[in-house]
C-alpha cells in the first residue's frame, strides 16, 4: 500500500465527511424541528398546509387536524377540513393564551 492509495482513501473519507456536514445534518436538523412544531400543535393555531391552505386549527387529533378556513367573519362562506398533521406546513400565528379570569391578589408583606 502506498502514500498514493492512502491519498486517494483520504480523499473519499473528506468527501463523505463534506456530504455528512453540508446535506445530512441540516436535513436531520430541519427533520427534528418540523416533529416538534407538529407535536406542539393545538386549538386556535392559525396554520398553513403543504397545499396553500389557511386555516386555524378547531381540534388537535393523533395524526389528524381539524381546519376551518374560509372568509374571515362569514361563518357562511366557511368550511372545516380534515387533514393529516403531516399536511402542516408552517404555524403563522400560535394561539393566544388566555390569562385566567381570577386576578392574581398578592399577600401584604408584614414587617417584622
Amino acid at each position: 500500500m502506498g502514500i498514493q492509495d492512502i491519498g486517494g482513501i483520504l480523499w473519499i473519507v473528506i468527501l463523505f465527511a463534506v456530504m455528512y456536514f453540508v446535506m445530512i445534518r441540516p436535513q436531520k436538523k430541519k427533520e427534528k424541528e418540523t416533529k416538534l412544531m407538529l407535536a406542539e400543535l393545538k386549538k386556535g393555531d392559525v396554520i398553513t398546509t403543504i397545499g396553500g391552505i389557511m386555516g386555524k386549527i378547531e381540534d388537535v387529533k393523533e395524526e389528524e387536524i381539524l381546519l376551518r378556513s374560509g372568509k374571515v367573519g362569514n361563518v357562511n362562506e366557511q368550511s372545516v377540513l380534515r387533514i393529516t398533521k403531516w399536511a402542516v406546513r408552517d404555524v403563522v400565528k400560535k394561539a393566544e393564551v388566555k390569562q385566567s379570569a381570577e386576578p392574581v391578589v398578592e399577600e401584604p408583606q408584614t414587617e417584622e
